[in-house]
């Protein structure tokens, strides 16, 4: 069995408040780590700064490698762990800036970055839309990632698990009244891609949003392994068994089964 341990971070940040927001991840990663070895550790999406920073997200965006990386880095290499977070991103061109989520391996290094796609409403005054869905090596497994909105498309998802991921990170400002439609999805697409989900989702409020929770690991037959509630900030951790993706797809038959030739019409311009 390739046993790993996972845990996902259910936060309430403050708007345009980069410090206090590392200090805060900072202490989840203690207390997870000092708890028991953990393998992977995933926060929500813009954990450093909140959603509605507007034109403010010009000066708050890092470059990678930058500050919040570097600080973070220091903790992944110190528990040996993976840690998956969003923040906003700068290209060279600093006016350019992406809904970002990183992924740092357990010496510090980083693995890779993940460009939001899929964004909503006032997202796309701020940044540009990613166009990629990578996947990474971690050192137990293959890993993807997907930023909130994403969930809502389900080939972002499919793309990311025929491209070998076994672990889908979903960082999120999920929010209200739409609780029920994240949980929803959030097992659907752990069914129907036969994959782990490791989803985050902020709590709080801002001022235009109150955010959902119900932050939430699901295995690959759409059962939920942990859950949290929309009102608490915490963690919540559980122990996975990676080659349950291998034995659920040759039991479900999902991917040997697909019929792309008839499928043209998914990369039809609406």
């Amino acid at each position: 069995m390739r046993q790993i341990t996972v845990a996902v971070v259910q936060m309430q940040n403050e708007l345009c408040q980069v410090t206090n927001n590392l200090r805060r991840m900072s202490e989840f990663v203690d207390a997870i780590c000092r708890e028991r070895p953990t393998d992977l550790i995933v926060f929500p999406e813009l954990a450093t700064t909140g959603f509605e920073c507007g034109v403010r997200f010009t000066d708050l965006a890092e470059k990678i490698p930058g500050h919040t990386i570097s600080l973070l880095a220091q903790q992944a290499a110190g528990y040996g762990t993976h840690i998956v977070f969003g923040l906003p991103i700068k290209e060279r061109v600093e006016s350019i800036l992406y809904n970002a989520a990183v992924m740092i391996g357990p010496n510090g290094e980083v693995i890779g970055d993940y460009r939001k796609v899929h964004l909503r409403g006032e997202e796309h005054l701020a940044f540009r839309p990613g166009f990629r869905y990578p996947v990474w090596e971690a050192a137990f497994g293959t890993v993807g990632i997907m930023l909130g909105w994403d969930l809502a498309f389900p080939e972002v998802a499919r793309s990311l698990a025929l491209d070998g991921a076994e672990i889908l990170c979903l960082c999120a400002c999920w929010e209200q009244p739409f609780g029920k439609e994240w949980q929803a999805m959030v097992l659907t697409r752990a069914f129907e891609n036969s994959i782990f989900v490791v989803a985050a989702n902020r709590i709080g409020q801002e001022p235009s949003y109150t955010f959902a929770g119900q932050s939430i690991i699901v295995g690959p037959r759409a059962e939920a392994l942990t859950a949290m509630d929309n009102t608490a900030e915490g963690y919540a951790v559980a122990t996975l068994d990676l080659d349950e993706v291998r034995r659920v797809r040759e039991e479900y038959q999902l991917f040997q089964l697909r019929q792309p030739i008839t499928y043209r019409a998914l990369v039809r311009r609406y």
